[in-house]
């Protein structure tokens, strides 16, 4: 593999041509609910590719995020790869908010007595997408992939609160359950989960660097 080569660019060499183009749903600009075509292997794999994390994300957390761009990639073989996909990427999301965020949310439930043998608590998923909103200051404008294609996705990260407005449905953490805890009726593929979470983990290190790890 010479230094221009990515990994992306490795793997898509050992694909079997498609008899067909992929057609998926897609944001476009002013189409949040839009979809795309792509007609070739070399056109899925330059926009995959271009979804990759900046420089400079610890490598804990780039790593997973490698794999589930892997998997949208092995997609243009099987198109049921996106939702494996869709599920590793957003366990790279909780890792990056355990991470950035893990000292700020309390977690649920009883708290224990520490223990060298006990891993540190993980915190709860929606409760670590809430912060980002409510405590670290994220709004949709901070969001480049709703600057690109309009709507709103704050309302799906936000908790429910007495007296404030209601979280939208699915929201992010009710999506990544349904996923890992086998909901039968979403086999529908979320083509922008990968960017959105893309957005996600570089807002929460967007003061960490730009230097690699």
């Amino acid at each position: 593999m010479t230094q221009q080569e990515t990994f992306l660019e490795t793997l898509a060499r050992q694909l079997a041509p498609r008899a067909a183009s992929l057609t998926l749903p897609w944001p476009q600009p002013g189409q949040p609910a839009g979809f795309r075509t792509f007609e070739t292997l070399s056109e899925w794999r330059l926009c995959v590719e271009d979804l990759g994390l900046r420089q400079g994300i610890p490598e804990i957390v780039a790593a997973k995020y490698r794999r589930a761009q892997k998997l949208y990639l092995l997609a243009w073989v099987d198109i049921d790869l996106i939702k494996a996909g869709e599920l590793v990427a957003l366990t790279a999301l909780e890792l990056a908010l355990n991470d950035c965020y893990g000292d700020k949310v309390p977690a649920r439930g009883k708290p224990r007595k520490p223990s060298m043998m006990r891993k540190p608590p993980i915190k709860a998923f929606a409760d670590l997408l809430d912060h980002m909103v409510v405590q670290d200051g994220l709004t949709d404008a901070q969001i480049p992939m709703i600057a690109r294609y309009g709507g709103t996705v704050v309302d799906r990260l936000r908790l429910d609160r007495e007296g404030g407005p209601p979280a939208a449905r699915p929201t992010l953490s009710e999506i990544r359950n349904d996923l890992a805890h086998g909901y039968p009726f979403d086999g529908f593929p979320r083509s922008d989960i990968l960017e959105l979470v893309r957005d996600l983990i570089e807002y929460a290190y967007r003061d960490f660097g730009t230097a690699a790890v």
